[in-house]
């Protein structure tokens, strides 16, 4: 697999030889401590490598948060490579979950932190917060595009509190996220098999989690979160040429058979997002490996894939 082949092609690849599921390698307090492991920087390294070794040659998609390895400092940073290198070298794609969102030569030294190959916390892509307007993400756009690298911009998330910007009506009176989904599928336009651009999309949107799953619910925005399918109808993805990450799967609510009210017709593009229900069965290798085998093959079901 070339490493200058654009982000969407070897994402598309993936999705077809391995398989839709993104594993998340999050080193929580809680999660370190219910492996027996200490929180702190021995305890993470102990849980993140697991993990890469449990996951990296089966999923896809690895998706580790850097706040939980930024917390322990420049040691925790120094991890984080290791384990960005570790997955890619095991033949991965690496998400790098950082959210980044500024503008001018700020937004350029994060893009080129993370997507510049030289960079030792260099990912195969990073997410994205378009939030101080879509085109302040340009240097990351052009460094992504210069060098086969993906972003995923998020769109729609599942956080309750996003809803007033993310819902927000525009003059046209489309929402603030259907207009970043348009800007992107237009940058994405003519990508074969998809571009490079992703959006992130909440697997619990237009739902709220309960001990039965998430069920449809009304906005507080003044725009229906729920039509007579049950679909959310505050965006709309049927032109999007994209990957989609969704977080919010497993812990937080989100199940496969969610995917294809939230996505609809881009639901063969869906990148879901898994990470405290892979590392449940902890800190065994072989038993987090036949958890991500269940859950991989639970997606692709429910995706018809």
């Amino acid at each position: 697999m070339s490493a200058t082949e654009d982000f969407g092609a070897r994402a598309h690849r993936m999705l077809t030889e391995r398989g839709p599921l993104c594993a998340g390698i999050d080193p929580h307090g809680t999660v370190l401590r219910s492996w027996g492991l200490s929180d702190d920087l021995a305890g993470a390294e102990r849980f993140a490598l697991t993990m890469v070794e449990a996951c990296a040659e089966g999923a896809g998609f690895i998706k580790p948060q850097s706040a939980f390895f930024e917390r322990f400092g420049s040691g925790g940073v120094a991890l984080l490579e290791r384990v960005v290198a570790e997955a890619r070298s095991a033949g991965a794609l690496v998400i790098l979950d950082v959210k980044r969102g500024d503008i001018g030569s700020t937004m350029a030294a994060y893009a080129s932190a993370h997507l510049d190959p030289a960079a030792p916390l260099a990912a195969d892509a990073i997410t994205a917060s378009p939030f101080l307007g879509t085109g302040s993400l340009q240097p990351a756009f052009d460094l992504a595009a210069a060098h086969g690298k993906g972003v995923f911009v998020l769109a729609r998330t599942s956080n309750p509190e996003g809803e007033e910007v993310q819902l927000a009506a525009r003059r046209d009176g489309g929402t603030v996220a259907q207009g970043i989904i348009d800007e992107l599928a237009a940058r994405n336009a003519g990508a074969e098999p998809l571009g490079s651009l992703g959006v992130v999309m909440g697997a619990t949107i237009g739902a709220c989690a309960t001990r039965e799953g998430p069920q449809v619910r009304e906005s507080t925005y003044g725009i229906a979160r729920g039509t007579a399918d049950g679909r959310d109808n505050a965006h709309d993805l049927s032109v999007f040429n994209g990957p989609v990450l969704v977080p919010g799967m497993g812990a937080q609510g989100g199940r496969p058979s969610d995917l294809p009210r939230v996505l609809g017709p881009a639901v063969n593009s869906a990148i879901p997002s898994y990470s405290r229900q892979i590392a449940q069965p902890g800190p065994v290798v072989t038993s987090i490996r036949s958890a991500l085998d269940a859950l991989q093959e639970e997606c692709r079901s429910a995706l018809g894939t």
